[in-house]
């Protein structure tokens, strides 16, 4: 909702300043007038606010665009057409599922702690409790995006109706009980249950590096690994082997979509702009927020890209673009948690240790032979947990206090000397998501791999997706 300073008139006080026979009526007169001003600028302070935030939704919904391109530049060309349509059937199935269920689990309120109960459908929306469709629109962009990561993890392999199912139980159910949980007014640990918080802090995850990035992480981890690795990825010996994708123009293509959608996932997350700090009239206000955290994700996200870079160069030698690109994402994943709260010389610490979060991660899949064609897994489950703990760690008592208004004496980061309680709790967001994710798709993934309808068949899979299912290539 806007805040806006509302101009009030007393009729009676401005008669007895106006004096005169006529002074009663002309007091009411400009009273009158007063609150019709009132009424307009209380209207245009919500036009700004959902202007604002619709077109955040249109940044947000880009970046699908942007995991298209990233996806298909990187996997082979004889499953480009596949990978495009799973990321088309993403939004698509994700918009109706997400429509009928997710938006009511996610944020139907009031509800309990667990799951929400109201909306569904969009019923009852716009309602007094400040949803209005730019509020769906904006959250299911969200969904789609779990969704997308996901799809990337078990790419060239995986068969089409697997991708329906799974799209639908993640953006209907998994992803929305997770969001409700975390970002929910009513959710067990949102920040924004003032009422029932969480070691008095509950958690901050801003745009979602644990309820978007680790949820589809962990979701793709567990579908990738009860696939198994592509057909050729690792040799007799189980030495590993590339299998590259076939455009890095793609790649860096999708990897710009995804850094220009960025600025809507995370400042637009505050949902609005127009909302002084302090008096009315000040410079400095939400809007400042806003562009703070568009600083911070920009900062993240290029000291990852330059670490991985260089030590990229170091591990083996060579200038790679398709790492640099998935480095520049994981500091993104990474910073989206934390990215309205801290400092921006702390998004460069976040960007730095996610790049060797990500490089660690993918040495470790390769050790244990697991096979993840966009790094996905690695990429937003790894990065999105280091940012949850970064979060934690230095989140700014002022910032803090700004953002998550209603409480206070709110723990901060124990960096900042906010204590350890804000880091308890976002330890504890880490164990949820990966258990909630876990008993829900990896039973889901290993259904579907009983029933024979995850892995293609070994034939199909050596020829191309596109060839055998899509009638012909890209």
């Amino acid at each position: 909702m806007a805040t806006w300073a509302t101009l009030n008139c007393s009729a009676t006080q401005l008669a007895d300043l106006l004096g005169g026979p006529n002074s009663t009526g002309a007091a009411n007169f400009i009273c009158n007038q007063i609150a019709v001003v009132s009424t307009k600028l209380s209207d245009t302070a919500y036009a700004v606010d959902t202007t604002f935030l619709l077109f955040s939704a249109y940044l947000v919904f880009s970046m699908q665009l942007g995991f298209a391109m990233l996806c298909a530049g990187s996997v082979r060309a004889k499953n480009t057409m596949n990978i495009m349509l799973t990321n088309v059937l993403d939004a698509a199935a994700g918009g109706l599922f997400y429509y009928l269920f997710g938006f009511a689990f996610a944020f139907g309120g009031p509800s309990n702690g667990f799951i929400g109960k109201h909306f569904f459908g969009l019923k009852e929306v716009p309602s007094d409790t400040g949803f209005d469709y730019s509020h769906f629109l904006y959250q299911w962009a969200f969904a789609i995006a779990a969704a997308g990561i996901t799809s990337g993890s078990i790419a060239e392999r995986t068969q089409f109706v697997a991708y329906l199912i799974y799209s639908s139980f993640l953006t209907g159910f998994v992803y929305p009980v997770v969001a409700h949980w975390f970002w929910s007014v009513d959710g067990w640990a949102s920040a924004g249950n003032t009422g029932n918080l969480l070691f008095g802090t509950g958690v901050i995850d801003f745009a979602g590096s644990g309820v978007v990035h680790m949820v589809g992480g962990i979701a793709g981890l567990w579908g990738a690994f009860i696939e198994g690795p592509r057909i050729g990825r690792f040799d007799h010996s189980g030495r590993a082997v590339a299998l590259r994708g076939h455009s890095a123009s793609l790649v860096v293509l999708g990897t710009f979509l995804l850094w220009f959608g960025w600025y809507g996932f995370n400042p637009g997350s505050f949902t609005k702009i127009l909302s002084p700090y302090g008096a009315s009239g000040s410079y400095y206000g939400m809007w400042s927020a806003v562009g703070r955290t568009a600083v911070t994700t920009t900062l993240a996200g290029c000291t990852a890209a330059l670490t991985t870079l260089f030590g990229k160069r170091i591990l083996s030698g060579h200038w790679n673009v398709t790492d640099v690109c998935n480095g520049l994402l994981g500091g993104f994943a990474a910073i989206t948690a934390g990215c309205s709260v801290v400092e921006p010389w702390a998004a460069i610490v976040c960007g730095f240790v996610a790049a060797i979060v990500l490089i660690s991660c993918n040495k470790l899949a390769e050790k244990l032979k697991f096979d993840d064609p966009l790094e996905a897994a690695q990429l937003h489950g790894g990065c999105g947990a280091w940012g949850i703990i970064f979060t934690a760690l230095f989140a700014r008592e002022k910032y803090v206090n700004e953002v998550y208004p209603g409480k206070e004496g709110r723990p901060y980061g124990l960096f900042m000397g906010g204590g350890g309680k804000l880091l308890g709790a976002h330890l504890i967001q880490i164990v949820v998501i990966i258990g909630w994710v876990s008993a829900t798709m990896g039973p889901l993934f290993f259904v579907l791999h009983k029933l024979k309808l995850l892995r293609i068949s070994a034939e199909d899979e050596m020829a191309g997706m596109d060839l055998t299912r899509h009638g012909g290539f890209a």
